[in-house]
């Protein structure tokens, strides 16, 4: 009975499926509750991967419609790209609090304007770039998002390995702590996020390693499968659960409003 906190709608233009139907799989499953959680809109000129900021009542009133009909609880959230323009800066301390979300996710899926989760040329980008120093970029822009206070759990923590590119392994606690700092500091949450199983790397977000540091610090954690379909709901959450519980984890996080709440994970 885990919640599944990370789903997509169409409007994200990579997704398919009605929210009644990502509905009835999560029920289906035996998930204890959903949130949907599609891309941030942005003003003109600064989308990135989401809706257009006109798409976004369609969007609420899609999620709020899924909400009346389903045999569970259905949240509604959001996933906000972090950027260092200063506009779109501007645009979220002023939109994101305004909403009436019950969860924000905060991703960066750039560095200096490589979107280094995508196919093609931005794969082959790896092989000719330092990957621990892109490590290292990333995981300051994840600090900085931390520090504005705007978001509530951050999601594919570890997203550079995405295409299959670690440093070695005895860098990465020196690369990821400092983050890992700024997320507690926030009382923020990381989420586990199963779609990394289908990705080059063959892997959840975060990594066991990470994750043990994340535990370390008191970071508490959610549950997302990343749906872009509703065959994706609640996918590779009893690996998700064992990992949790391998790194001591006996809780995860509950959302309403904004607000968090620890709850037992299942099975004690």
């Amino acid at each position: 009975m885990l919640p599944d906190y990370h789903m997509h709608t169409p409007l994200c233009r990579h997704a398919h499926g009605e929210p009644e139907e990502y509905a009835a799989e999560a029920v289906r499953k035996g998930l204890a509750e959903i949130c949907f959680t599609d891309h941030s809109p942005a003003p003109e000129g600064l989308e990135q991967y989401g809706m257009r900021l006109d798409e976004f009542p369609a969007y609420q009133e899609a999620v709020f419609r899924c909400r009346e009909s389903a045999a569970i609880p259905v949240l509604f959230g959001i996933e906000a790209d972090f950027s260092l323009q200063p506009e779109f800066q501007a645009f979220a301390r002023e939109w994101l609090p305004a909403q009436p979300f019950d969860l924000v996710l905060g991703s960066v899926h750039a560095i200096r304007g490589w979107v280094f989760t995508n196919g093609g040329a931005e794969y082959e980008r790896w092989k000719t770039e330092d990957v621990a120093a892109a490590w290292r970029e990333y995981f300051d822009l994840v600090g900085q998002m931390a520090d504005t206070g705007l978001f509530d759990i951050v999601t594919h923590l570890d997203a550079p390995k995405h295409s299959g590119y670690w440093p070695p392994e005895s860098q990465i606690p020196e690369i990821v702590q400092p983050a890992l700092d700024r997320i507690a500091a926030a009382g923020m949450g990381i989420e586990l996020n199963t779609s990394g199983l289908i990705r080059p790397c063959k892997e959840i977000y975060p990594s066991p390693l990470i994750l043990n540091l994340a535990r370390e610090r008191g970071i508490p954690i959610s549950f997302g499968s990343d749906a872009h379909g509703p065959q994706d709901v609640g996918r590779y959450f009893d690996q998700a659960l064992k990992l949790a519980k391998d790194a001591g984890y006996t809780h995860g996080l509950r959302m309403r409003g904004r607000k968090k709440e620890l709850v037992p994970l299942p099975g004690g």
